[in-house]
């Protein structure tokens, strides 16, 4: 997008605001406002806000930060369309007062991850598709959520028993307004569990868009009367809500790289490699893969899932899976991500990881076709699969340890994420939980 294109578009559009998004270090999407009449002034990056009141940003002591936007992402957003006027956006990168990158962006840090990947001659785009699953749940009489379902169906169900397609659809139709290429959507396992997918593309473009995908979700399902949420783990016996990450490298001409005709299962050497890296350090970025407490009680056998460190061509009960595919779309699928994640940060661990094993050749991570989920403790052994952290406690001190993700996040940004982490983890420790009520009130 050019400049004098956006300026005809407000004019044509009577657009009277425009909102500059930005996300903060927990994958929160945040915006101020201007009236349009200061279009230029934000255009020539001279909006300025209070860094320090976000988390992970700024210091007290030097607080002014500056928003620039990013041309390519502006859009028109429909669904605030009033009889008055429209509404426009910008996500943006986030500059320091002496305007320079500031190192604590996600979006900036993910832009950063790439540019490594060329700078290493390994592949120009890091494309990437992604699965969220998200709850449609009522609202009490005052409109807070509750944890009561809005239908009773099941996988794949048809409209006669999925009541809640027409949401969906609403989802989808506003998403096109948007310039989004959908691709699918239907009713997921669990009631009231929903999934719609878009189509992938780069990874700053695919985070950018499920950014903006979670807050119309969440917007149509309050005029429903309902409440949308991503949370990985809300009702104990049923399927979580993850977000699959499908990955691929491809050149400057978006030929995949992950694709070889002349292999047994059509994936590239590159594409081993970059597997057997996120493998290899699965643990180590699963705290920004799985980024909450509730994330790990997802993580659990049963529930499809995955929970352990393995790959596999068709086996759903692996970490990463190689979907069926044609050349184009021949691509890893990591599967143990949710929505809790800051995406920007969870697509640079796993590019990163992937990286650490194309430069070093890592390829002992041997495909695994059996049920991870029937075998016994003794034979996970002797295939050497190894568990992912089973509780935020252990995610964090697989992170703290880990020199690779300190050099890609910034020493400032790792020492933050550690800290809030840790406090999250230590207010958890001290909750007493109405599962202790229940089980020792009245016994002891």
């Amino acid at each position: 997008m050019k400049q004098e294109e956006i300026f005809e578009i407000i004019k044509k559009e009577n657009i009277r605001f425009i909102k500059l998004q930005f996300t903060d270090m927990l994958g929160i999407l945040k915006s101020i406002e201007i009236p349009v009449s200061n279009i230029k002034k934000a255009l020539n990056n001279e909006v300025i806000f209070d860094g320090s009141s976000v988390i992970g940003f700024a210091k007290i002591d030097d607080a002014d930060m500056y928003l620039y936007p990013d041309l390519d992402t502006w859009l028109v957003l429909e669904a605030e369309t009033t009889s008055e006027y429209k509404v426009g956006r910008f996500l943006c990168d986030v500059y320091t007062s002496t305007k320079k990158h500031f190192e604590g962006d996600p979006r900036s840090i993910l832009k950063n991850c790439i540019n490594k990947m060329r700078e290493l001659k390994i592949g120009h785009y890091f494309n990437v598709g992604l699965e969220p699953e998200f709850f449609l749940f009522k609202l009490d009489e005052n409109g807070n959520p509750i944890l009561k379902h809005t239908d009773n169906s099941g996988y794949f169900d048809t409209p006669a028993l999925d009541y809640n397609y027409k949401v969906r659809r609403e989802i989808m139709f506003e998403l096109e307004k948007l310039n989004f290429k959908m691709e699918v959507s239907h009713h997921e396992v669990s009631n009231s569990q929903h999934e719609v997918n878009f189509e992938y593309s780069n990874a700053v473009e695919t985070c950018d868009k499920l950014q903006t995908f979670k807050v119309l979700v969440k917007s149509i399902a309050k005029k429903h009367n309902m409440h949308a949420t991503f949370m990985p783990k809300p009702i104990k016996g049923m399927n979580g809500n993850g977000m699959h990450v499908n990955c691929s490298i491809a050149d400057k001409n978006n030929n995949n790289l992950f694709y070889d005709e002349k292999s047994q299962n059509g994936l590239s050497e590159l594409a081993i490699y970059f597997i057997n890296g996120v493998l290899k350090n699965a643990k180590e970025i699963s705290l920004l893969t799985n980024s909450t407490i509730n994330s790990f009680k997802r993580l659990v056998p049963g529930f499809e899932a995955p929970c352990y460190i393995a790959w596999s061509d068709s086996n759903r009960s692996t970490m990463i899976r190689i979907p069926a595919a044609n050349k184009n779309a021949k691509r890893a699928e990591v599967r143990s991500v949710d929505s809790s994640c800051n995406p920007y940060l969870a697509l640079s661990a796993i590019l990163m990881a992937g990286i650490d094993g194309i430069e070093n050749k890592i390829s002992n991570f041997a495909p695994i076709k059996k049920n991870l989920f029937k075998l016994t403790e003794k034979e996970k052994n002797d295939l050497k699969i190894d568990n992912l952290p089973v509780d935020l406690k252990e995610a964090i001190e697989y992170f703290k340890k880990s020199s690779y993700i300190k050099s890609f996040l910034g020493e400032d940004l790792f020492n933050k994420f550690i800290e809030l982490k840790q406090k999250e983890w230590d207010d958890y420790k001290t909750e007493v939980t109405s599962w202790e009520i229940k089980k020792y009130l009245n016994f002891y």
